[in-house]
């Protein structure tokens, strides 16, 4: 694999992801979404050391053309690009299929068209739904409890099913929830961490009780450039999670002990999802990662969960990066 594109560099983890793989000697293309600011998203502040090492291609995942054009003389994908706020898919869900689903589609068109030797999709935890056994192996059942678990369920289908119908050498890489520098505001983690940064002492969260399987943003990075490196990967569906499970309000207590602040915890119920639609488990088998890829979590367990929240408290109270969160709002 000399030349690879990566969907949705300019977010959280596919900002992270490029600077890896420029890193690693890849040639590498940035696929970011246009705008007429030409803003590269959190590609504007990337590490000094891949500053002008990649090249950047702005268009929209949902136009077939422009995906073509910019996998052109690629060798392999990570499509990364997608909207994935829970929230906002309840009252714009015509956007997800037009973007997850549809944008997916354009991804495997052109690869088969263009006979990539690789194509890595991106999942999520969220089309389990609420755990029926734990840990979750990659078995489970599919539900869509949010019409954005639902876009990526099709969005994952689609992008077997050309694996199944022409072989398109498709492997689909299931994160659990990846937090870390640069995760959008509207996660729990960043809502924690910059509320307190900016001395608020009351936080306002939604639901405590659901579980969750943290991993920290470099070990996402690593199960990607893992797949991308591996055969074994072609035409799997494959978690990466860390194997460790943790309640949001366990979470939120272990975040403002490492903070040092003294917080009361208050409900906002529009930070509440609706009954059917709370995920109440995730908790991940990642043994089929670790045999397939040979990966493990670094920051694995109680005490790795803890050096990825020091970590990304770190980054968080930056005061130039603090600027950047409005912790005062609620971001959906």
């Amino acid at each position: 694999m000399k030349k690879v594109l990566v969907t949705g560099a300019d977010g959280f983890i596919g900002s992270h992801l490029t600077e890896a793989l420029v890193r690693k000697g890849y040639e590498t293309k940035a696929f970011v979404f246009y705008n007429s600011f030409n803003s590269w998203g959190w590609l504007d502040r990337s590490a000094k050391e891949v500053q002008g090492k990649f090249e950047v291609f702005s268009g929209d995942i949902r136009d077939p053309h422009g995906v073509r054009k910019a996998m052109e003389g690629c060798d392999a994908v990570l499509h990364l690009a997608a909207l994935i706020a829970i929230p906002y898919s309840y009252h714009s869900p015509d956007t997800y299929v037009d973007t997850n689903i549809k944008g997916t589609l354009n991804v495997v068109q052109a690869a088969r068209e263009l006979a990539v030797a690789k194509v890595v999709h991106t999942s999520t935890s969220e089309v389990y739904g609420t755990a029926q056994f734990v840990p979750i192996t990659e078995e489970h059942p599919l539900q869509g409890q949010s019409p954005y678990s639902a876009s990526k369920i099709g969005a994952d289908q689609i992008a077997m099913s050309f694996y199944n119908s022409f072989s398109t050498p498709v492997s689909i890489i299931r994160p659990f929830n990846t937090y870390g520098p640069r995760q959008s505001a509207r996660a729990v983690i960043p809502t924690v961490i910059t509320q307190i940064a900016n001395n608020e002492r009351e936080i306002k969260l939604g639901t405590l009780h659901p579980t969750r399987d943290f991993n920290y943003v470099e070990d996402t990075v690593s199960g990607f450039l893992a797949a991308l490196e591996s055969d074994q990967a072609v035409g799997q569906v494959i978690n990466l999670g860390s194997n460790f499970e943790i309640s949001i309000g366990d979470t939120v207590k272990m975040i403002a002990d490492l903070m040092g602040a003294e917080i009361e915890i208050l409900t906002d119920q529009q930070r509440l999802r609706p009954e059917k639609s709370e995920v109440e488990r995730l908790w991940a088998d990642n043994t089929k990662a670790k045999k397939l890829l040979k990966w493990r979590p670094k920051y694995g367990g109680i005490a790795g969960f803890q050096m990825g929240l020091e970590k990304t408290i770190e980054w968080f109270t930056d005061p130039e990066h603090l600027s950047d969160y409005k912790s005062d709002k609620y971001n959906i």
